[in-house]
């Protein structure tokens, strides 16, 4: 492992000049702002958060995990509009969108896991909760943050209180919850890029035992180029409009009771995502020399005609031109305070999501690949928790949970591969059970420690068509898992919190996405010439078949809390072992387009640093992460982590000036690094799927009235136009190139509340 020396040469070294200004410049301001400001008052030192990551109220120093948080109304001053922008700013963590091409997809790595994918066989290794809620698909996740409370981003495996699919971390993201206040929020934004955001919050108590509120927005954005062979696309390339919708209502008949209903709606359309497609770099026979089913000598020119550029897209299917998401979701919270010392709560939910979406792979005008799909997902999840004090040293919380997931995946109807047909048919059945306890005792004033069991059972019905000649192929497996976490926290003299945790985690296993090597074993057991026999040895012993568990151990090591009255610091140190963990490796063979899983070792080290300075009106953040990622060599070549940068960074300062009357005008920068990366699980350079770092640069500026009746702010996100690859793929005869939807945008911001 490399010493903080090299860690500090490393990140000298990778950091351009606009970084290294960034970085000296801080220094310079709090020293302005030290001279500025000789006393902090009392009321001028920040509030420590209180969080809900152990699923019990704590400040934030007292969690045994490393841990980040977001205010909720101060995300838009950051430059935080999405999930996808939380991946900017969180040490070890990055959020990129590729899943067919969808605009709303978001798909979480933290400390070398995540998910590339998206149909219904995969599962993420980050799970993604809203309001306790676990989120089954990716598609459609990346949600507007409006009325939002906080997000919480646990890193590490959250094998114990979270469990299903959390072997890398979970996401946490809590709304606002109805009070007796009576408040309306209107926040607007318009920009360039065609910008047009609107949302309304409104706040009401009916009576003193009802309360309500809803939240209402609007999210349009103009696409990056064209399609210049769709003349009637409905959309263009990156272009995204987005509807959500939620209602909330809080029944508090007695101080020792409360429920919660909450729906929530959102419908998303656009235009597919940028990307492009690398074939001269490959030079392929059947793309390169012509050896497909069109019998057409394919070329970058082709996909990038003189005259346009990589944002602008040659396909000639509609199909293809845009995409589409839905969700519904409905869910009950009840808490009983069964006495003083416990507390009973139970959270139902029901989702439903669906989408359209889809590639055109060889990226041109002529019809080779093009993979049209359509998907949807119907999940039902109960949690009961039981939380409470054994005596004045102990607490605990348990729980029971059950979660079921139906869905499918379709391409086949207006889709090819080669000039010819194709399909896919996905379908799977997921049912989960769990029970988990969580205790945590009181040693003394400064000790404590905890630990944690939970048990899950997992069951999957899947089935997979992609030949109809062959049919169905139908296959179940079932997992279970005990995962359990040992803690311990020391609070020092200074008030400083020290951790070392033990945890562990667990998934399923999964079956393949897309599983054309049946056709192979189907023609390599006779095929035609004796259909039977063929479709009868592959039943007896196909390809489609689940991975074994994955397995997760984490060692961790912490210190965090307030420096003094004007610095907070957390920082961990991690080390993380994985078993049986699948990656994604897709190929085109003669039968298709297939995605296989290679099993592998991996073993995820490195630290990780948040810090928060404030004094006076000036307040800084930054957040560093180190990783260094070791995968077990496979088969005479070593694997990498995908989409995983070793080195990520995040700083922003801020000031506020006081003026004459009591108006205030607040500045704020934010700055955010990601360095180099692979787009699969291979580094070979031949193979042209490396990532280059990326830099970016946001600021807002904003004026409040002393009577705070609203705020109107200019803003500038990715303001030097970084334009950069979200993710690579190597397909044998191409490289797909997905493009960030991120391009530079200037604006201004207006919210009011009365």
């Amino acid at each position: 492992m490399k010493t903080n020396t090299d860690v500090s040469k490393t990140l000298a070294s990778k950091l351009s000049p606009v970084a290294l200004a960034v970085a000296m410049t801080v220094p310079a301001l709090t020293n302005v702002a030290v001279a500025q400001e000789a006393e902090a008052t009392e009321e001028q030192k920040f509030e420590a958060i209180t969080v809900t990551a152990t699923k019990r109220p704590q400040v934030i120093y007292e969690v045994p995990i490393a841990l980040s948080a977001f205010d909720g109304d101060k995300l838009a001053e950051q430059g935080i509009t999405d999930l996808t922008d939380v991946g900017k700013f969180v040490p070890n963590l990055n959020v990129t969108g590729f899943s067919a091409g969808h605009t709303s997809s978001v798909n979480p790595f933290i400390r070398g896991i995540g998910l590339q994918d998206h149909l219904i066989t995969t599962d993420p290794g980050v799970s993604v909760y809203v309001d306790g809620v676990y989120l089954g698909r990716q598609v459609g996740q990346n949600w507007s943050l409006n009325n939002i409370e906080r997000i919480e981003v646990l890193r590490g495996p959250q094998g114990t209180l979270y469990g299903r699919n959390s072997i890398g971390g979970a996401i946490n993201i809590i709304t606002k919850e109805p009070d007796q206040g009576d408040v309306t929020k209107v926040n607007t934004e318009f920009g360039t890029r065609g910008r047009v955001k609107a949302d309304v919050f409104v706040n009401h108590g009916l009576s003193d035992e009802l309360a309500f509120n809803m939240n209402l927005s609007f999210n349009k954005r103009d696409g990056l180029g064209e399609f210049i062979n769709v003349p009637n696309a409905e959309y263009d390339v990156g272009e995204t409009e987005d509807i959500s919708g939620r209602v909330s209502v809080k029944w508090e008949p007695s101080n020792d009771f409360r429920m919660v209903l909450t729906a929530d709606a959102n419908n998303g359309d656009g235009g597919l995502r940028p990307y492009t497609v690398l074939i001269d770099e490959v030079g392929s026979a059947r793309y390169f020399g012509g050896g497909n089913g069109l019998g057409v000598e394919l070329r970058n020119s082709d996909v990038i005609p003189e005259g346009f550029d990589r944002y602008d897209n040659a396909t000639g299917t509609e199909a293809v031109t845009s995409v589409s998401n839905e969700a519904r979701g409905l869910s009950l919270t009840t808490e009983w305070d069964i006495n003083e010392d416990y507390t009973a709560k139970v959270v139902a939910s029901q989702r439903t999501s669906k989408y359209k979406a889809g590639l055109d792979d060889d990226g041109t005008i002529f019809s080779l690949d093009q993979f049209p799909e359509r998907g949807e997902a119907d999940q039902t999840s109960v949690e009961l928790q039981l939380n409470g004090y054994i005596n004045e040293y102990t607490d605990f919380v348990a729980g029971l949970y059950y979660f079921n997931e139906e869905g499918s995946n379709r391409q086949g109807e207006d889709s090819n591969f080669d000039g010819g047909p194709n399909l896919l048919q996905l379908d799977q059945e997921t049912t989960s059970k769990a029970a988990y306890v969580n205790v945590r005792h009181d040693i003394n004033d400064e000790l404590s420690v905890s630990g944690g069991l939970r048990y899950t059972e997992d069951e999957k019905d899947a089935s997979a068509n992609v030949f109809g000649p062959l049919g169905t192929i139908f296959d179940s497996n079932d997992w279970d898992e005990v995962t359990w976490e040992a803690a311990t926290n020391y609070t020092f003299e200074n008030g400083m919190t020290g951790y070392a945790t033990i945890q562990s985690g667990y998934q399923s296993g999964q079956y393949p996405a897309r599983p054309y090597c049946l056709i192979g074993q189907f023609f390599g057991a006779g095929g035609f010439d004796d259909i039977d026999a063929a479709q009868a040895a592959v039943r007896a012993n196909n390809c489609f078949t689940a991975s074994d568990n994955i397995t997760a151990i984490n060692y961790e090591v912490g210190l965090k809390g307030r420096v003094n009255e004007y610095v907070d610091v957390s920082i961990a140190v991690f080390n993380t072992e994985f078993e049986d963990l699948p990656y994604q490796v897709s190929r085109v063979s003669e039968n298709g387009f297939d995605t296989a899983n290679l099993v592998v070792e991996q073993t995820s080290r490195g630290v990780e640093l948040d810090t928060t300075f404030n004094y006076g009106n000036f307040s800084m953040m930054t957040s560093i992460g180190y990783m260094d990622v070791d995968v077990e060599e496979q088969a005479g070549f070593s694997p990498v982590a995908p989409l995983t940068p070793d080195l990520t960074l995040a700083i922003g300062p801020q000031y506020t000036f006081e003026l004459d009357g009591g108006d205030s005008i607040r500045v704020r920068a934010d700055y955010s690094y990601r360095s180099e990366m692979y787009g699969e699980p291979t580094s070979a350079p031949e193979r042209n799927t490396d990532l280059d770092s990326r830099e970016l640069v946001n600021f807002d500026i904003a004026y409040t009235p002393a009577n705070d009746a609203y705020t109107v702010a200019l803003y500038g996100r990715n303001i030097f136009d970084e334009r950069y690859d979200n993710a690579r793929l190597n397909t044998g005869d191409y490289v797909l190139q997905i493009l960030s939807n991120d391009a530079s945008e200037f604006g201004v911001r207006f919210s009011t509340e009365f």
